[in-house]
């Protein structure tokens, strides 16, 4: 068998000599896999006869479906200096991510047509990753008027958000909420009173005092979402609750769940994996929103994690410039990068401690992800698009801003050693991870 870097140019191969993980089924095996035409022709444990098909060394590898993440900021149009199409997709690419959802706080906003034709037309051309467009649920992200939907989905949307603040009212969430229902699409929700919140850049509490930084309470997020979930028992359209952050909002979206409310939820690797404590730094990258919650609330997100309250992980993948960053910590625009690093943060934080399996974490960025958006990916189902990740979840390896594909270096985990590389990612059948492995 040939070394599975010469993959390129072959078009009907067989990866044999990895250990398949199928998060859908919870399975662990080894085996091989199988693509023809780009799609996925076979998955079998062992290794069966395979005729006059090309077999590529797998080298005991394990192989995934490709990860799905369902909240990243691209950064273009309007913010190139950050991200663009190209390097978020293959940041994307590097940290096993085969498709990706992109956020519409961009400028202009992606509330017209003409927006989601660019973004699509440019992730095309970059051909790293497949990009869903999340279109505003109002025109400019203002909360004053909806946008056309309907001709938002029919150009390629998948969801509608305001995310980077909340739909502006109540009133306003019930008419985004019918008017998406018509289309199934769910509204995608940043929870967050803006009344309680303004001004705030960590979380209030004891840590909050102690450096001198303005606050916001765990319960703004709350407020927002208590809101929104009555609203939505009225409407009962799709609700989805983005990067969720506190005890209390987990609490709540467990009862909604209980109550048969057609609502799910993220969070993101920080939530799991950092406090509020780590800011005693004054490092401008450990600053967030929703921001770093307490050691309770990080343990009530693992918890919703492991009993299915929260149905996904996303990176929340939130690009800024490095002169932007380097200010007081009150001045910096807040978000952290997370497309290269998710994978592993799931890994440390989740698997190695033995909150979840593996298969089980890798459901939470694979099918379950793809699941809560509605939009294909995350399973290895014959006849599935070859989109495949090549990991070793036995490596470890210290961060580095020098390695990011990503155009900006804003992580809170460089200089932290973290556990699970992705070596090689495949989509549609094709290699393009942009390592030397895959050149």
């Amino acid at each position: 068998m040939e070394a599975i870097s010469k993959l390129r140019d072959v078009c009907d191969y067989a990866i044999a000599n990895i250990k398949v993980v199928d998060p859908e089924n919870e399975r662990i095996f080894p085996g091989c896999v199988g693509v023809e035409g780009g799609k996925i022709a076979f998955v079998e444990e062992g290794l069966p006869e395979f005729g006059d098909k090309t077999v590529y060394d797998g080298g005991g590898l394990h192989l995934s479906p490709g990860f799905v993440d369902i909240h990243v900021h691209l950064r273009e149009p309007g913010y190139e200096h950050k991200e663009t199409i190209h390097t978020g997709t293959v940041a994307a690419a590097s940290g096993g991510f085969t498709s990706v959802a992109c956020m519409p706080n961009t400028s202009p906003a992606i509330d017209n047509k003409s927006v989601v034709d660019f973004i699509l037309r440019k992730a095309k051309l970059s051909g790293f990753a497949k990009v869903y467009p999340v279109a505003a649920a109002t025109v400019g992200r203002e909360g004053e008027r909806l946008t056309e939907i309907g001709r938002l989905v029919s150009a390629g949307a998948v969801a509608v958000s305001d995310d980077g603040a909340p739909v502006s009212t109540a009133q306003m969430v019930r008419r985004v909420l019918e008017y998406a229902s018509r289309f199934d699409i769910p509204l995608i929700e940043h929870c967050e009173d803006p009344s309680t919140s303004a001004g705030g850049v960590m979380n209030e509490g004891f840590y909050s005092t102690k450096l001198g930084l303005p606050s916001v309470p765990a319960f703004s997020e709350e407020l927002c979402l208590a809101r929104d979930l009555i609203v939505l028992n009225a409407v009962k359209s799709k609700l989805h609750v983005a990067h969720v952050s506190t005890r209390g909002a987990v609490n709540r979206i467990r009862e909604a769940k209980e109550n048969g409310l057609p609502v799910t939820a993220e969070t993101a690797p920080h939530y799991i994996s950092l406090e509020e404590k780590d800011l005693e730094t004054y490092d401008t990258n450990f600053r967030v929103n929703p921001p770093l919650r307490s050691a309770e609330d990080r343990e009530a997100i693992i918890e919703g994690l492991k009993d299915g309250t929260l149905d996904c992980i996303a990176s929340d993948h939130a690009p800024h410039a490095q002169e932007e960053k380097q200010v007081e910590f009150e001045y910096a625009p807040p978000g952290m990068i997370g497309l290269e690093t998710t994978f592993s943060v799931v890994l440390t934080h989740l698997v190695e401690p033995r909150h979840l399996a593996l298969p089980q974490a890798l459901a939470l960025i694979t099918y379950k992800a793809a699941q809560a958006l509605g939009i294909p990916g995350g399973t290895l189902r014959k006849g599935d698009a070859a989109d495949l990740v090549l990991f070793d979840p036995t490596v470890t390896w210290i961060v580095s801003s020098d390695g990011f594909y990503s155009k900006s270096r804003n992580s809170p985990y460089i200089g932290r050693k973290l556990s699970g590389r992705v070596l090689h990612t495949i989509l549609d059948g094709t290699p393009v991870v942009p390592s030397e492995a895959a050149l």
